[in-house]
């Protein structure tokens, strides 16, 4: 056995994909100049984003502006499609902790999210998969550098988890091990080389990397 401090964890789980909830708090809604949706705007992140707690966040040299945003992440225990919303918590293995890192002048520039949302590194997963959770009211708070930035509730959702995985599986086949990421509360803002964030989720752990910046 090893003391947590002494462990370097990998990501919990490698999805084949990420889907990711945009616009599913009022504040977050707000910071951004945008419309409360009808239903849940989902885009997909490239698996090939994930890292685990501990990991640094490479900022790239293609953007002059990334940004943090936690989130409660749901992660699927088997494959399914079309699921009820009362038949989710048997499609579900647990929760763990993802910070959907933005380029966000990239996402600005485009028609869609995929470049924004994709770099390597942008997409911290872990540190650990809580199999043993009700996620409808669960405290998120991130900090960067001892400061907090985000704080909210999963209560305040437009839309909570267990209608996102149904919702999402109307539309794609979940596989074992898919990751859907629930939203962001407001105060997302910008990292900077030698930056540390550290997303904690009640009930979770914490998700904690370094930032820094591309070299190659």
């Amino acid at each position: 056995m090893h003391p947590v401090p002494d462990v370097q964890f990998c990501a919990p789980v490698m999805p084949s994909k990420v889907v990711a909830i945009g616009f599913n708090y009022i504040g977050h809604i707000e910071e951004m100049g945008h419309r409360v949706p009808d239903e849940p705007l989902f885009f997909l992140k490239a698996p090939s984003s994930i890292i685990g707690s501990g990991e640094a966040i490479l900022l790239p040299k293609a953007s002059g502006h990334v940004d943090f945003e936690g989130e409660l992440a749901v992660v699927i225990g088997s494959r399914c499609r079309r699921v009820q919303k009362g038949d989710v918590e048997d499609a579900v293995l647990g929760y763990t902790i993802l910070n959907d890192v933005t380029a966000r002048d990239l996402q600005s520039h485009d028609v869609q999210f995929t470049r924004a949302k994709s770099f390597d590194t942008f997409c911290p997963l872990g540190p650990w998969i809580e199999t043993d959770l009700d996620p409808s009211s669960l405290q998120i708070t991130t900090v960067v550098n001892s400061k907090v930035r985000q704080e909210a509730n999963t209560s305040t959702m437009i839309f909570d988890p267990h209608f996102l995985v149904s919702y999402v599986s109307a539309f794609m086949t979940l596989e074992p091990g898919d990751v859907i990421a629930t939203g962001t509360p407001a105060g997302v803002g910008q990292l900077y080389p030698g930056d540390e964030v550290s997303i904690a989720v009640e009930g979770v752990g914490v998700l904690t990397n370094p930032v820094d910046k591309e070299f190659v």
